[in-house]
């Protein structure tokens, strides 16, 4: 079955269904209408039984002991089987007919007064019959048969009917089916040539059009938020390749020009050699760094795998002092309130050591670095220029550096960073110019809801 085509999975489900249908509703009426002429039957038999205990009250004067009544025909009405039956089984017929009517230990029991009236169904010399046997006095029972060959034959051309409406039924429940599938499935259709055209085309812009607010439109609206995340992830995959290439342009062409100086025959004095020694260690130092956080961006919206519960306030402890230790020329004033967040603790610490390098590096000698930590976040401040205000609305873009930073050391990478790591934690990252001067920057992560 799970070979077969959804189309046609559908469509046969579907038809099977609407045939089923057709069927139970099909045997509930032929119960129906059976129930009703066998009600109708047994009316019949019971209106008899009242005319005869009528007349056989009328005529209860000329009857001694357990004689057995004598009675006109007319009175069975247009049965053609009547008896009357004794305690010990012996039957008298009051109809003119030879057969007998069964005798068993329940109707004994019935003539004896022990039972009541009973409405069996009984089949004689091949006749199909409906039973009625009741007491008419004590010692004496009195049996009336109803045919029920008219019934029967009534109930032969309903079944044949029912038949030919059931069959009729189901094939009309195939074609519908088949019509169904058809339809629902268009939607299905169009979404399956959009992904095989994207797949062919390598086009992400491709689009399908929502017409309908079901199952299907949201699939489609779904379709369409995918194409809109891969085509965005894409250009921006695509534009940190070509930043990155750009930026490595020059590290590298500054080494190639100190690697082809080493290389020349003519000797240079050892004063130069260890200059330019120290300019390549340097230069693949900084190239190091910008391949490492070149990686860290490629994540693009990664979302962390492994999330656990940190002390934020013992994670920026650890990141002030290896700061510290690169930048001595700077004070850290730590305010560490404790604080507990969820995320992945080695990427949040990355984007609190660029808050605290990017602080160190714009700050005057001498100067103070303010960290305060709580409530879920960090707050780095600086006593340095700040931000000029053409360059806020970019500060956390990737590869950009203000006019006043292209001659510093630096990717221009690391503020995009905290960026990322901040989006990708369901949190954020605002910078802004203290109002006595200098940058503060505030990274907020979501706390644990327990300490909320």
């Amino acid at each position: 079955m799970r070979s077969l085509p959804f189309r046609t999975r559908l469509a046969l489900a579907t038809g099977a269904a609407a045939a089923l249908t057709v069927i139970l509703a099909s045997v509930i009426a032929y119960l129906i209408v059976a129930d009703n002429l066998r009600t109708q039957v047994d009316d019949g038999l019971r209106g008899q039984l009242s005319g005869l205990l009528l007349q056989g009250d009328h005529h209860a004067g000329h009857d001694h002991g357990n004689d057995i009544p004598s009675l006109p025909r007319e009175l069975f009405g247009t049965s053609n089987f009547a008896q009357f039956v004794t305690p010990n089984g012996a039957v008298t017929l009051n109809t003119n007919e030879t057969g007998k009517l069964p005798v068993t230990e329940v109707t004994r029991s019935i003539a004896r007064g022990t039972q009541g009236t009973r409405i069996d169904t009984e089949t004689v010399r091949g006749i199909h019959l409906r039973v009625l046997t009741a007491p008419i006095r004590s010692g004496l029972a009195v049996q009336i048969a109803q045919p029920l060959t008219q019934s029967d034959a009534t109930l032969a051309r309903l079944s044949l009917y029912f038949v030919l409406i059931a069959g009729c039924g189901t094939i009309g429940a195939a074609f519908l089916g088949a019509f169904i599938a058809r339809g629902a499935l268009i939607p299905v259709r169009r979404l399956t040539r959009a992904a095989e055209e994207v797949t062919a085309t390598r086009d992400l812009r491709r689009r399908i059009e929502v017409g309908r607010n079901d199952e299907l439109g949201r699939l489609a609206m779904s379709f369409n938020t995918m194409l809109s995340a891969l085509e965005q992830s894409i250009v921006a995959q695509r534009q940190l390749v070509a930043d990155a290439s750009h930026e490595l342009r020059t590290p590298l062409t500054s080494l190639r020009t100190n690697l082809e100086v080493l290389a020349e025959s003519d000797p240079i004095d050892q004063t130069t050699r260890s200059q330019l020694i120290a300019d390549l260690v340097g230069q693949f130092e900084e190239m190091t760094a910008l391949v490492g956080d070149v990686v860290e961006l490629a994540r693009d919206q990664e979302r962390p795998v492994e999330t656990e519960e940190i002390r934020l306030d013992h994670l920026v402890a650890g990141a002030v002092g290896r700061v510290a230790r690169h930048h001595p020329s700077v004070v850290f004033q730590p305010r560490l309130h404790e604080t507990t967040v969820v995320g992945a603790a080695q990427r949040i610490d990355r984007a609190v050591n660029n808050l605290l390098d990017n602080a160190a590096r714009w700050s005057p000698e001498g100067g103070t670095i303010d960290v305060l930590v709580e409530n879920g976040s960090v707050t780095v401040r600086d006593h340095g220029p700040g931000f000029a205000q053409e360059d806020l609305p970019h500060i956390f873009d990737r590869f950009y550096r203000s006019p006043v930073a292209r001659g510093m050391p630096g990717s221009g990478l690391g503020l995009a960073i905290v960026r990322q790591v901040a989006e990708t934690h369901g949190g954020s990252v605002v910078a802004e110019n203290a109002e006595d001067g200098g940058a503060r920057l505030q990274l907020s992560l979501p706390m644990s809801p327990d300490l909320q």
